[in-house]
């Protein structure tokens, strides 16, 4: 893949969405920026780490065919990103703290309070951050998985595209792979065990259950 997954990402970001990000938690441009710089690599990194177990993946694409293909071809950013804003409704689709709740298990605190220190937002702010990021997360990997007719999409697949992203992340290092690190490695020992993995996995499989 040429662009990584959280630079397309961040660039279909530009402009008018980042505006209302900023505007909805009360940040500057450069602060809304370095802050969803810094949040996309957890969440997909995250995803990556969950989809890198058989099961894992198999949920994630489940939950991508269910509540996040409707899409259609394109990816209409704006639209997601006004129900999110706009609390249209708690559709799975725009759930944001529900998403959270499966990507991070019994982390989700952690996610945001490392979030808001790394990016000097405050906790809540942070956690507002992510809530709203993680359905268009989920709608981007929706779309770039299976739209245009797409033979290839498969749980594997998905877990292949994640498990990239996420040993890019994490090579770049900086602020979204230390970031990442911190939050995922639960432990504390600087790796991730298969405790770890359970512990996250089984929120991405047990409805959000710790």
């Amino acid at each position: 893949m040429s662009a990584s997954l959280t630079d397309d990402l961040l660039n279909q970001l530009q402009g008018q969405p980042l505006a209302q990000l900023g505007s909805q938690l009360g940040l500057s441009q450069p602060q809304t920026q370095n802050a969803v710089s810094a949040a996309l690599p957890l969440l997909l990194g995250a995803l990556g780490r969950n989809a890198s177990q058989p099961q894992g993946a198999e949920a994630l694409f489940g939950a991508l065919q269910r509540d996040h293909a409707g899409a259609g071809s394109g990816l209409d950013i704006g639209s997601v990103l006004g129900a999110v804003l706009g609390g249209g409704g708690a559709s799975r689709q725009t759930d944001g703290a529900g998403i959270l709740g499966h990507i991070f298990g019994g982390r989700q605190e952690t996610a945001a309070e490392g979030l808001g220190q790394a990016t000097g937002l405050g906790g809540s702010q942070a956690n507002t951050l992510l809530k709203v990021l993680a359905p268009i997360v989920l709608s981007y990997l929706a779309q770039r998985m299976m739209s245009g007719g797409n033979q290839a999409a498969s749980p594997q697949a998905l877990g292949q595209v994640l498990g990239q992203e996420e040993q890019r992340i994490s090579q770049q290092g900086g602020l979204g792979g230390g970031l990442l690190g911190a939050v995922l490695d639960q432990d504390g020992d600087g790796q991730l065990g298969l405790g770890d993995l359970l512990k996250i996995g089984g929120g991405l499989l047990g409805g959000g259950q710790r």
